[in-house]
């Protein structure tokens, strides 16, 4: 029996090939906004603050060629909280499950200690490695030319791609290369299918983001975001109840402003961002709560799907 037919699923053809690639590397590298370009839509929160990403997000590429299944890792860095362990632990145990690995560095940083740290691991691992040298449409020819020698000289077994994932310069390159070195196989996920992550999921990180936007360097990482209703009312419009946890009566302050307005932007800008996304009318509602210490709390931890006892060890 043709399995492919009965169940109404287009056979592959010939050569197809499917497999999984992490997107690895330190905080403010641009694994988010390298993951956005690819799928062509928003999945993954983006700002220029390091270390936005809390958690492993899954981004499908479909094309003739090829499915890639992307996981958006949080940047590594020195943890300095159990919310930091939980990012590290999850960033670390994606190497060994994926057939691709994409190392993306700024090209327009110094060399350092951490990217130091990031090339031994990955010179010790079996999975191949792609080098990308992100952010470079910030620098001219030589200074690309000089990163390349630095990085090729530092993991001498890797790829090198030098690529900008904001302006999408050589994004191409990358998906071909992709499409070259996963192994044969089917289709995972239907080919319109461009993530895994509850819809639920992805309106509480647009309104973490706009935290992030609209505090600048007030509230660096104290924020965490929850959904508290998700109810569609007879006129049709979605209503939201969104909380948002700090660890400070001053950040509070901070972020309910001065009279509630930038607590009322930050509610104004998520929604436009989610009626767009979503295509549809919504009604956002933003509380504000303080929770001293939330990023070391466990149990608050586990309620918001870090649960570092849940990661594979």
């Amino acid at each position: 029996m043709d399995l492919d037919a009965y169940f109404g699923h287009k056979a592959e053809p010939a050569g197809y090939r499917s497999g999984f690639v992490a997107l690895v590397g330190r905080p403010n590298a641009g694994k988010s906004t390298l993951l956005n370009r690819v799928l062509g839509q928003k999945i993954a929160i983006v700002s220029d603050k390091p270390q936005t990403t809390r958690t492993k997000i899954q981004g499908i590429y479909t094309d003739e060629r090829m499915q890639a299944v992307f996981f958006d890792t949080p940047g590594l860095h020195r943890a300095s909280h159990k919310l930091g362990e939980y990012m590290n632990k999850a960033a670390e145990l994606t190497f060994g499950d994926v057939d691709v690995i994409c190392y993306l560095v700024d090209a327009a940083a110094p060399f350092g200690g951490g990217e130091a740290y990031i090339c031994r691991e990955l010179a010790a691992q079996k999975t191949p490695v792609f080098l990308l040298l992100n952010k470079i449409d910030l620098l001219d020819a030589a200074a690309v030319a000089k990163q390349k020698a630095l990085y090729a000289a530092k993991l001498p077994g890797a790829r090198l791609f030098a690529v900008s994932a904001l302006a999408g310069d050589g994004v191409d390159e990358l998906l071909d290369a992709l499409a070259g070195a996963l192994p044969p196989g089917p289709r995972y996920y239907d080919a319109e299918q461009v993530t895994d992550q509850p819809e639920r999921q992805i309106m509480a990180e647009i309104i973490r983001e706009q935290v992030f936007l609209q505090t600048r360097d007030e509230i660096p990482h104290a924020a965490a975001v929850t959904l508290e209703q998700y109810q569609r009312r007879e006129n049709g419009m979605l209503y939201l109840e969104a909380l948002i946890y700090v660890e400070r009566d001053s950040q509070k302050g901070i972020i309910i402003g001065k009279g509630g307005a930038r607590l009322r932007e930050i509610g104004r800008a998520a929604r436009a961002e989610l009626e767009g996304l979503f295509d549809e009318k919504i009604y956002l509602e933003l509380r504000v709560k303080v929770k001293k210490d939330w990023r070391d709390d466990p149990l608050l931890l586990k309620s918001l799907g870090y649960d570092i006892k849940q990661l594979r060890r």
